[in-house]
């Protein structure tokens, strides 16, 4: 049971299956709402925060009773930055431990034919290998700055596996490498590497600003997945995968933020000078995924970060600075 295994599903084959997707405003959930449209799989149960909030068990459990869902993908988390995780700890490991909790075990007791739990790869420790294997997880400390939020993410692995020995129920886990797209957030403050740039770049195009600052060197490496790529994943794994250990979903392909900030500065057309700020810090000089036994089942990313950036940049320039 602990080794990845090929599994004849029918997810893809039965259309009409009931399909809840929690968390499906967010980044992640709204790319697998797409994808599952896509594929003709329409019969979505979609719930948002103020119609169903995920970490009062009594209401989740009411709603498994009622809608009697056949497969259920958990991309709904509590998520921030390092200065989120910092400043709301409490908060980061019980939203995100009640969620999984409630979720996961109401899932099971209501017949859920097969449940996918989405972590990150945060779980792994600080100082792991390069590239990460599944199996470096619990060998050593975690980044303190989002150990609340890895801890939660963990306990789903755990908790997904456990119910799968215990009971022998189809609950799986997959690992997502740093994501964009669609949806993401693109806050001054609070946004991660990418859409931070993107929304620099941009705001230096149309004030017609000389330079853009940038932390750092510029030599840490990065992975990044389109979240159109990992929702082809997680339609994947709900087709192909059961087994007991957590897969990791990546690119395979790392950029340093140099590479990242120029190739974002092309896309969104700034014409200005890139200055590095080497007095602030790099952060960890290499963070890369090790996907090889998912793309030894037979997947494989589809979207290069170039045209990922351009779609992006699109729907940021839609979305986002014309409201």
């Amino acid at each position: 049971m602990g080794g990845p295994t090929h599994d004849s599903s029918d997810f893809l084959t039965d259309k009409s299956a009931k399909i809840f997707v929690a968390g499906h405003r967010g980044l992640v959930g709204s790319a697998i709402v797409r994808k599952l449209q896509s594929l003709g799989l329409t019969n979505l149960v979609l719930r948002s925060h103020s119609e169903l909030d995920l970490t009062r068990q009594s209401d989740v459990d009411s709603f498994f009773a009622a809608e009697k869902p056949q497969y259920v993908i958990l991309a709904a988390a509590k998520v921030g930055g390092i200065h989120a995780n910092n400043t709301y700890p409490a908060d980061f490991i019980a939203i995100n431990l009640q969620i999984q909790t409630n979720v996961i075990d109401s899932s099971f007791r209501h017949g859920v034919k097969k449940l996918l739990f989405l972590g990150s790869s945060c779980i792994y420790p600080k100082l792991a290998p390069q590239p990460i294997p599944e199996n470096a997880l619990l060998t050593g400390p975690l980044e303190p700055t989002n150990e609340w939020y890895a801890i939660a993410k963990i306990s789903g692995i755990k908790m997904c596996q456990a119910y799968r020995i215990q009971y022998n129920w189809d609950a799986i886990s997959g690992m997502p490498t740093n994501l964009y797209g669609p949806n993401d957030n693109f806050h001054p403050e609070n946004s991660h590497v990418l859409p931070a740039l993107m929304r620099r770049f941009h705001e230096a195009k149309v004030n017609k600003a000389k330079e853009v600052v940038v932390w750092g060197t510029g030599s840490p490496l990065r992975e990044f997945l389109h979240v159109d790529d990992l929702a082809d994943a997680v339609v994947f794994l709900m087709d192909k995968y059961s087994g007991l250990e957590h897969l990791n979903v990546g690119s395979g392909k790392e950029v340093t933020i140099k590479e990242l900030a120029e190739l974002v500065k092309e896309v969104v057309g700034f014409e200005g000078e890139l200055v590095w700020d080497t007095s602030k810090p790099d952060g960890t000089p290499r963070k890369l995924m090790d996907s090889s036994k998912l793309l030894g089942l037979g997947w494989m990313p589809k979207i290069s970060l170039k045209d990922g950036l351009v779609d992006t940049y699109k729907w940021y320039v839609e979305n986002v600075v014309k409201q």
